[in-house]
């Protein structure tokens, strides 16, 4: 037998060596994948939340704005078992902070306004602006030497119109509606045909509003107009005192979802 021979009963094996192409590769198609179904998750939940009523909205949006006050008010239950009162108290209160910044930002524009004007730098200071539950009250407060009427009438003075202008020019750019009121002081309106205080004041209340009006205030952004003679005194303790005697312009907050006015109505 020949080096060349072999036996032909010898099976003959044949081993190919492994390349590292695969190798090379290693798991990065896994951490694409990873990626792929993290972000149809959260395709899926912006989907979820979209088609969910308003109220699992607002729980969504107030957990991820606070997510520890959201764990307290559900006492432990989740998102279904939410404090709804805590929610809506929480937005109220958010919403009048915002309207108070407005009204603050009116009536100091009002006020700089009065300042650059020669003529009323004075009246400026019988000007009381001040923010209470119910809104922004601006109040005409009349001094001894220097009055909004002629005495014992509801006749603007010619000053009394520039500021009520003002204010006008101010109340235009908002969307709160106002209520006038007018008062006196506790001095009894002399008169033979039973024309009272109560009347005076309402008359004052009145001829403001119309200034106002005829400087661009909707008619429908007025909620009223009240006399209320002495019967809410600036100053309490002396009925007599002329700081009683003022006229008012309460612009109010307005109401969580109300609908605004529209200018021109």
């Amino acid at each position: 037998m020949t080096g060349n021979s072999r036996n032909p009963e010898v099976p003959i094996i044949i081993r190919k060596k492994k390349g590292g192409h695969a190798a090379h590769h290693g798991g990065a198609w896994k951490v694409a994948y990873a990626d792929f179904v993290t972000a149809m998750m959260a395709l899926f939940i912006v989907l979820w939340i979209v088609g969910q009523s308003k109220q699992v909205k607002e729980y969504m949006a107030a957990y991820f704005k606070d997510p520890g006050a959201f764990s307290e008010n559900t006492k432990g239950g989740g998102a279904f078992e939410f404090n709804k009162v805590a929610v809506g108290e929480h937005l109220m209160e958010e919403n009048l902070k915002r309207q108070e910044e407005k009204l603050k930002e009116m009536g100091e524009k009002i006020m700089e306004t009065m300042q650059k004007t020669p003529t009323l730098k004075e009246l400026a200071k019988q000007i009381k602006i001040e923010i209470t539950k119910e809104g922004m009250r601006i109040e005409l407060v009349e001094q001894s030497n220097k009055v909004f009427f002629d005495v014992g009438t509801s006749h603007l003075k010619e000053d009394a119109t520039k500021v009520l202008a003002i204010i006008a020019a101010e109340l235009k750019a908002m969307t709160n509606h106002v209520v006038l009121e007018g008062h006196t002081d506790s001095r009894q309106y002399q008169s033979t045909d039973g024309y009272t205080n109560y009347e005076l004041s309402a008359d004052r209340a009145n001829s403001a509003r119309r200034i106002l009006m005829k400087n661009g205030l909707e008619g429908a952004r007025i909620d009223g107009v009240m006399g209320y003679a002495d019967r809410h005194l600036r100053n309490p303790s002396d009925p007599f005192d002329v700081v009683n005697r003022r006229t008012s312009i309460l612009v109010q907050y307005e109401k969580q979802g109300e609908t605004k006015g529209k200018k021109n109505e």
